[in-house]
């Protein structure tokens, strides 16, 4: 785990994603239907928490290896701004597929799991976005 490839670094990459991602999608399970939040509300605030514990992992698991002369502010910043566009990424995507499933009337028991879908489909949209942009601007000297 403390290769320097970009393979190796991907894969942490990815795995710190899959990670997040259950932080992402079990916050807006539990927050979806509760007042006053839909499925839109939850989800700003799923993914934000999410990207607050990507931070720590990708800082301290996935790009360990890299010499960071940046002050800490500093690349948060940089971070934040960097997700916040794989975020809006992330969620057109997921806004996309939850829409395309309402606009086709999809009912049942599997529409339970049409935000699910969109979270998985908007979060790999999202992280080869993040992941590129990441490397080059935010962990990197």
């Amino acid at each position: 785990m403390t290769s320097s490839s970009s393979r190796a670094t991907f894969l942490r990459f990815a795995g710190v994603g899959g990670a997040i991602s259950l932080i992402d999608a079990g916050l807006l399970y539990l927050l979806k239907d509760q007042p006053p939040f839909n499925v839109y509300t939850a989800r700003v605030l799923s993914y934000f928490t999410a990207m607050c514990a990507g931070y720590l992992l990708n800082r301290h698991f996935t790009f360990h290896h890299l010499d960071r002369d940046r002050r800490l502010w500093d690349e948060l910043l940089r971070f934040f701004s960097v997700h916040a566009l794989g975020g809006l990424l992330n969620f057109a995507v997921f806004s996309l597929i939850v829409a395309l499933a309402a606009g086709q009337g999809m009912t049942g028991p599997g529409s339970q799991f049409i935000p699910l879908l969109g979270i998985w489909i908007g979060g790999l949209v999202g992280m080869t976005f993040n992941f590129l942009m990441s490397k080059k601007h935010v962990f990197e000297k």
